[in-house]
């Protein structure tokens, strides 16, 4: 019973994801007209992450920085594939409604698609840290700001975000053995930038 509830809550935290990309997509449309819209979108972007995290949802990205505490890395693999169901969820349920949103993700998917695999790695690293700034900050002052604040960074920086990721491959149906190796790679990425702080800490902890 408590994997199936982690399960739920991580495939539920996938289709968060997935409306925040949703409206980044929306609002990114509109970026030839104004930055202002890209801006916003990657401002409204973080409103998934922000339900997660209030609603006590389970976000990959959001947990692996804590694996150090964790006894039952079987979860953290379960929040893994549910974060993958949801966003496909999200994805499929959008490609069913007159939202245009998937016209601008075709050239996104391409772009990552073509990417080096070290230039993905890093580009998850950077990412994996500013998510755990963001929900360490945030479970420690409880200020929503510094969710916004690092989601909006680390989509401005093009850095990869490897649920968010899964959301926009599924939206634009590109899924294939290059885009399930990105994923895994980017995945890592995450992984090893949030660790940065953790590692830090215990270093530090070293007499």
């Amino acid at each position: 019973m408590k994997n199936l509830k982690t399960f739920l809550l991580a495939v539920i935290a996938g289709i968060a994801i997935g409306i925040g990309g949703t409206i980044y997509l929306t609002l990114d449309m509109y970026s030839s007209i104004s930055v202002l819209f890209k801006v916003l979108g990657a401002l409204f972007f973080a409103v998934g992450l922000y339900a997660i995290c209030i609603h006590g949802l389970n976000l990959f990205t959001g947990k692996i920085g804590y694996v150090f505490d964790q006894k039952n890395y079987l979860d953290l693999v379960l929040i893994w594939i549910g974060n993958f169901i949801g966003t496909w969820i999200c994805a499929f349920l959008i490609n069913h409604t007159r939202l245009y949103v998937v016209e601008n993700i075709t050239k996104m998917c391409e772009t990552k698609m073509n990417d080096s695999l070290v230039s993905l790695l890093i580009l998850g690293f950077f990412c994996g840290l500013l998510m755990f700034i963001a929900v360490d900050g945030y479970k420690k002052c409880k200020n929503p700001l510094i969710l916004f604040i690092c989601v909006a960074t680390f989509i401005l920086c093009g850095f990869e975000h490897c649920i968010a990721d899964m959301f926009y491959f599924s939206l634009a149906d590109a899924w294939c053995l290059t885009s399930f190796i990105d994923i895994l790679i980017i995945t890592l990425g995450n992984a090893l930038g949030a660790f940065l702080i953790p590692i830090t800490k215990k270093i530090k902890e070293i007499d």
